[in-house]
């Protein structure tokens, strides 16, 4: 069996691509941080009173992300150029005049990019999420901004149970609902929890907080009343109470601590918080976080694709300049986009499997890169 050794023309393509691909991370994060954010944080500290420490950090915290952006548009610009300088200066001519093939010249090209793809995913897995949720944080701590996957108020769970009727046929009727009008992190307030058990309201319970109790599996609510109204509705029994105990599931506060933007959250989270809202039956919202899961695990591996397609491109005759060379590096990065937001789109709707609408784009972008390396070279 013929294994791969480095070689001194390996060892000279990559040195050949870190100068450039380490000014292209520099170059795509800086431009990206400054036109996503620097203006809006700007509008934010003129506008909405937020301090500046706190803007420098949510500056700070989102760094990460563009470099996760920058990592794989680095690659494709990278073995562009690089490829490109090689053919115009003759290089590529003399190593395949050597017996050399085209595909053993941009070999390290796709090995250098299955370790960027790697440290995409890193950066994906374990930096950006957290940073994206840090700055979500500082901005709903300090400006009340509202964000549409963060519960902090208005908090809904009913719970279901499996009934069995007459023709045998289960079917899944409403158990106890669950209300708190906010959440702050560990305590609910302003709790109401109807119980609905057989098909009629048997107790509603109101209190002005409620905790989880860890220890003994049970919500403890404070402050609160309880009316019995399940033998004469309108002639409800009351309880008050300063502290009671209800054993009810924890998913209420799973759901509100577990909230998250889908980008902010890693692939085992999203997960988690994926079996949650299968509890809710929201199989809108299980669709989409199903879709943005695949997608994670899907992206990094743009890095590859890209090192084909630029490696392809660029030992072409008459290799493109370094100016057409990021023309053409816009050019694939849009094209590479846009197809994957529309196959994207058609996962969010249902018409393809989260599977297929996450690694579509990458098939195409990989058949796109074969197509080009094995392409006769043109003048």
């Amino acid at each position: 069996m013929r294994t791969f050794k480095l070689s001194i023309m390996d060892v000279y393509l990559v040195r050949e691509l870190l100068i450039p691909f380490f000014f292209g991370v520099a170059l795509f994060s800086a431009l990206g941080v400054a036109i996503a954010t620097l203006s809006d944080l700007s509008y934010k500290i003129v506008n909405s009173n937020l301090s500046l420490i706190s803007a420098i950090e949510i500056f700070c915290l989102k760094i990460p992300e563009y470099i996760s952006y920058a990592l794989p548009i680095s690659v494709l610009l990278t073995t562009l150029i690089t490829y490109s300088r090689l053919s115009s200066d003759n290089e590529l001519i003399a190593l395949r005049s050597t017996g050399i093939s085209l595909f053993r010249l941009i070999l390290p090209a796709l090995i250098f990019s299955v370790f960027i793809t790697g440290l995409t995913f890193i950066f994906n897995e374990l930096i950006v999420p957290n940073s994206n949720y840090k700055v979500t944080t500082i901005l709903v701590n300090q400006l009340n901004e509202q964000r549409k996957f963060l519960l902090r108020q208005d908090i809904f769970y009913p719970e279901y149970v499996q009934i069995k009727g007459d023709n045998g046929k289960e079917t899944k009727q409403l158990k106890t609902l669950f209300y708190a009008q906010a959440f702050d992190g560990e305590t609910m307030k302003s709790v109401t929890i109807l119980d609905t058990e057989k098909k009629s309201l048997n107790k509603v319970i109101i209190s002005e907080k409620g905790q989880w109790n860890n220890k003994s599996q049970v919500w403890d609510l404070f402050n609160g009343v309880i009316y019995n109204v399940k033998e004469k509705p309108l002639m409800g029994k009351e309880y008050f109470f300063e502290k009671t105990q209800i054993a009810l599931s924890k998913t209420p506060l799973e759901l509100a601590s577990k909230s998250r933007d889908p980008f902010e959250m890693n692939i085992l989270q999203s997960q988690e918080y994926i079996k949650l809202l299968r509890l809710l039956g929201d199989e809108k919202s299980v669709l989409m976080f199903q879709v943005r899961t695949a997608q994670k695990i899907s992206f990094p591996f743009v890095c590859i694709i890209f090192a084909l397609v630029g490696s392809s491109l660029g030992s072409r005759p008459n290799g493109a300049s370094k100016a057409t060379g990021f023309g053409l590096c816009v050019a694939i990065v849009f094209g590479y986009y846009f197809t994957s937001f529309m196959i994207g789109s058609l996962g969010l709707i249902g018409v393809l499997s989260p599977f297929m609408a996450a690694w579509i784009p990458n098939l195409l972008g990989f058949g796109v890169g074969l197509y080009l390396l094995f392409k006769p070279n043109f003048a």
